[in-house]
């Protein structure tokens, strides 16, 4: 029987650059299945997608590791990297880019459920249970992707990683194209769902009304590490670190509404 901790996703002393410009520095994250989402919030090219890509293993970092499971993300082997594909999931603004004008809702969600077969995550889920969970009625499995807006992308794109039934679900502005009045109702049930499934989310979005409504702590990132942490409403009352006093300042400067 494998142990509680042994899908734990894990960076540690995690360093990434590009040329001439150090990007994350020193980074150390665990997320575990199981426990509730966490925020990731900084300014705009401060490194949070560049984190989530080196957690995935699409991007190999300078110093550090990134372990699942107790394995080296970019050193597995073809058999574990399918487990781990299954396992940690990962979902962004442009997940759902389209080459192909013909391929259908269904068809990618198929695909997918081939995926968490291939992975040894198997499950009685069908298409249509799975475009229930996102919002999207039957007839959008018949939709051509090319079709679709860009909010119901988003949405087919979650519905995808969530065919596997991942342990750790790692989401990089995810409801950017979600009409404002559904996110709220999607954020609750993506939130309800992970809570059954004990899925572990982290949540990077410039969205701070949606990160305090799914997350009850966050994480901020900047300079190339994390220099808060704790519930956003008091990180940004509470922190006098010079980037949360700035995300602070530019919710007051623009007026947006802020509620728990």
């Amino acid at each position: 029987m494998r142990s509680p901790l042994s899908a734990t996703l894990r960076a540690e002393g995690l360093a990434v650059s590009y040329p001439g410009v150090p990007v994350l520095q020193g980074v150390d994250l665990t997320l575990e299945p199981g426990l509730p989402p966490l925020g990731l919030v900084g300014p705009s090219g401060v490194g949070k997608t560049t984190l989530i890509e080196t957690l995935t293993g699409a991007i190999k970092p300078d110093a550090g590791t990134v372990t699942w499971d107790g394995r080296n993300v970019h050193r597995m082997s073809r058999r574990d990297k399918r487990r781990f594909t299954g396992a940690v999931r990962a979902v962004s603004q442009y997940s759902m880019t389209v080459s192909d004008p013909k391929i259908t809702a269904g068809r990618v969600l198929k695909i997918a459920l081939g995926e968490a077969r291939k992975s040894g995550r198997t499950h009685a889920t069908s298409v249509g249970e799975l475009l229930e969970t996102v919002g999207l009625a039957d007839r959008f499995e018949r939709r051509p992707m090319i079709t679709l807006s860009g909010g119901e992308r988003q949405r087919v794109a979650l519905a995808r990683a969530l065919a596997t039934r991942p342990e750790i679900l790692l989401l990089d502005e995810p409801l950017t194209a979600v009409d404002p009045r559904a996110r709220a109702e999607m954020a609750q049930h993506i939130g309800a769902l992970a809570t059954t499934l004990r899925t572990s989310i982290l949540l990077a979005s410039h969205d701070l009304e949606l990160v305090e409504r799914m997350c009850p702590n966050v994480l901020v990132l900047a300079h190339g590490s994390f220099v808060a942490f704790g519930p956003l409403r008091e990180v940004l009352a509470t922190s006098d670190h010079p980037a949360v006093r700035d995300l602070a300042e530019a919710i007051t400067v623009a007026h947006q509404p802020f509620r728990p």
